[in-house]
């Protein structure tokens, strides 16, 4: 069969890197490199992420894939270790006496905190997606452990969608952070960067005879018969990754719209560490950003010969004006860093960034075929309800396996 895939991010990539092998693959990606999210910049001695990535312990299918494409020997497993920034100061959160000191907490919210980490692989997901995480937590915790601790954490995830995000979200996102010891959890990482991946993948799809379209956007999805048109040329199949009201709009089905949201990353360089050896940094303090992760306190910063700090802020619509000039300004005032000190800069922004998981997500999600039509991504079940490069993963499994089957009965 000839099969097109649009969208030349991790999902469309594993789809062809398996379809390949046995059918005529095209995927269209309308940027000039792949990846999507997991795509990365290309420095003078060096790759980096373009928005700042990790695995987790769980990622057996991401795993799998590494080895097979003969990756695995570089996964490295560093520690991530977490803070808060609160009333103009730093607070590490990883060790019982950091967490016992930090001041935005009582003893009695700490208690109430700890008892559900140690329940979250029990929740019903299925009926948290109907209840909102800020009225679970402010019901079971506390109106303290809420604005103190969850409403940092839900903010450097989706901005001002915060309030719309259900529980089921925030239950697998503690859940799937449990990997952690005194020093810190416990996070994967291709020594080089995940860049390697995204060429392995590459390299696949074009040994087995796949054509990769980059710069080519499509326009245009139609059926013809049996078969498919993209752009002018004729499919038996098309597989789609990008999100399902874009599709709509070429000419797809009418689905009811995925909640996305926009993200913008602004990656940066110095000669020092200004985060206390803090990874992932919250802001509890209100910044154009929602978090601070300085890479090169999670990956070593020799492997760079400088300091790599993110600082990353989601949007619905469009991206503010000037943005990166405000993250910019905010970050250098607050961490009494020069603009000189700065050794280069680079905002990358994507207005499709990744699905909100409201309430009644759940419903939302699209079947894998739709009127003949397949269908998989960010928005599938399998990153469901938390998003990752393992679901991303999975899902490209998942879509191939449903259209071998197909292929198979026919």
């Amino acid at each position: 069969m000839r099969i097109g895939i649009i969208g030349g991010g991790l999902t469309g990539l594993v789809a062809a890197h398996v379809l390949g092998q046995d059918h005529e693959v095209d995927l269209y990606e309308k940027l000039p490199y792949l990846g999507g999210c997991l795509s990365s910049y290309n420095m003078e001695n060096y790759w980096i992420e373009r928005y700042y990535h990790h695995c987790f312990s769980g990622d057996t299918a991401l795993f799998s894939l590494m080895t097979e494409l003969n990756l695995s020997s570089k996964l490295e497993w560093m520690n991530g270790t977490t803070g808060y920034y609160a009333r103009n100061a730093i607070y590490p959160l990883n060790t019982p006496v950091q967490i016992l000191k930090y001041p935005e907490l009582t003893i009695l919210d700490k208690a109430r905190l700890a008892y559900l980490v140690l329940t979250a692989k029990k929740a019903d997901l299925k009926t948290l997606d109907q209840i909102p995480a800020d009225q679970f937590i402010i019901e079971h915790l506390g109106w303290n452990n809420y604005t103190s601790f969850f409403e940092p954490l839900l903010k450097s995830k989706f901005g001002d969608r915060r309030k719309e995000v259900s529980a089921a979200w925030l239950m697998s996102r503690i859940a799937i952070r449990s990997n952690r010891g005194v020093a810190g959890e416990q996070l994967g990482y291709l020594n080089g960067g995940f860049h390697q991946l995204i060429a392995a993948l590459e390299s696949s799809i074009v040994q087995k005879g796949g054509t990769i379209r980059k710069q080519t956007p499509v326009s245009t999805l139609s059926r013809s018969g049996n078969n498919w048109m993209v752009n002018d040329t004729r499919y038996d199949l098309v597989i789609s990754t990008i999100p399902p009201q874009e599709l709509g709009r070429m000419g797809g089905p009418a689905l009811p719209p995925i909640p996305y949201q926009g993200a913008a990353c602004l990656t940066l360089a110095l000669d020092r560490e200004v985060t206390k050896g803090i990874y992932w940094l919250n802001m509890k303090d209100s910044a154009p950003y929602g978090a601070v992760v300085s890479h090169t306190n999670f990956i070593p910063s020799v492997r760079y010969g400088e300091h790599i700090i993110y600082l990353a802020s989601y949007f619905s619509g469009a991206v503010l004006p000037q943005l990166d000039e405000r993250m910019m300004a905010d970050f250098c005032s607050r961490f009494g860093v020069s603009k000189q000190e700065i050794h280069w800069h680079r905002m990358a922004v994507d207005p499709w960034a990744g699905p909100v998981y409201t309430t009644g997500y759940g419903s939302l999600i699209p079947e894998y075929e739709q009127s003949g039509l397949f269908m998989a991504g960010m928005f599938s079940k399998t990153n469901y309800p938390e998003r990752s490069m393992e679901g991303s993963v999975r899902a490209g499994l998942d879509i191939a396996a449903c259209i071998e089957k197909r292929n198979s009965h026919e």
